[in-house]
């Protein structure tokens, strides 16, 4: 199994998955990206289903979340029905770079802690332009360099934290992702890390009973497999946080408007 399948795959069983800047920048995000209840919103990479029925709740819009990884998307649909929100939410098993969708079918496409992980990043942007209807907006939260190239113990650790595929780019780099593929009117919002506050935001983002199902998942999961225990030792080997870490690592919030 190699590292990106061991790091999603294991957060699909304990059913956490995270991006950076938790609930606020998801907040952030859906204001920038003007989502409010008449909105059809695509959430790309949606994992245990928290964006969707954050969405669902705070705005009233219609959410369709995808993500690649069957188990997810099962836990997505049983996290719609705990919240009450599974009428006004969807999910699917599909590809980002393949997008199951028509043309011009949603208002807005969003995605948190996706493209980095992924190669063709261009290839990516298009596409979930090409779902986006004229005049709507598509949002990027997205891991950030603040200095390129970082130092190795940098990539090493971020490696670690949001994916072992993850190569993120610099402000100018998303944006220029975005204006290759004709957005206009293009926001640009970095914002710096703090650790402690990520942690903070899993338990605003799960809450109390959310955070110790997902411990007592982990220590069942370390208990009868083998893999994952490799998997958390490597982790430890790893997961020092290096002393500069905020010198070149941030999360951005990248939105571009469809031309109508």
């Amino acid at each position: 199994m190699d590292q990106e399948r061991s790091f999603f795959d294991f957060a699909a069983e304990v059913g956490l998955t995270k991006h950076m800047g938790g609930v606020e920048a998801t907040r952030d995000l859906a204001k920038l990206c003007h989502i409010d209840k008449g909105s059809t919103v695509l959430d790309v990479g949606c994992g245990v289903g928290v964006t969707p029925c954050f969405l669902a709740k705070e705005y009233g819009c219609r959410v369709v979340g995808i993500d690649h990884i069957e188990a997810m998307i099962e836990k997505s649909k049983r996290k719609a029905r705990r919240e009450g929100v599974i009428e006004q939410v969807e999910f699917k098993v599909a590809n980002a770079q393949d997008l199951p969708f028509n043309k011009d079918t949603f208002d807005v496409v969003m995605t948190e802690s996706v493209v980095a992980l992924l190669e063709d990043k261009q290839r990516v942007v298009n596409e979930f332009v090409r779902v986006t209807k004229p005049g709507g907006y598509l949002g990027l939260n997205e891991s950030t360099w603040l200095k390129s190239p970082p130092p190795p113990e940098i990539v090493a650790w971020v490696s670690q934290d949001i994916g072992g595929t993850a190569q993120p780019l610099t402000s100018d780099g998303w944006v220029s992702k975005l204006e290759n593929a004709q957005l206009q009117n293009i926001i640009s919002k970095t914002n710096q890390i703090n650790v402690q506050d990520e942690s903070k935001e899993l338990l605003n983002r799960y809450g109390l009973l959310g955070m110790l199902g997902v411990f007592g998942r982990m220590l069942r999961l370390y208990l009868k497999s083998s893999a994952y225990r490799d998997f958390v030792r490597g982790v430890g080997k790893s997961g020092v946080i290096p002393k500069n870490i905020d010198s070149y690592f941030a999360y951005g919030l990248f939105v571009g408007q469809k031309k109508a």
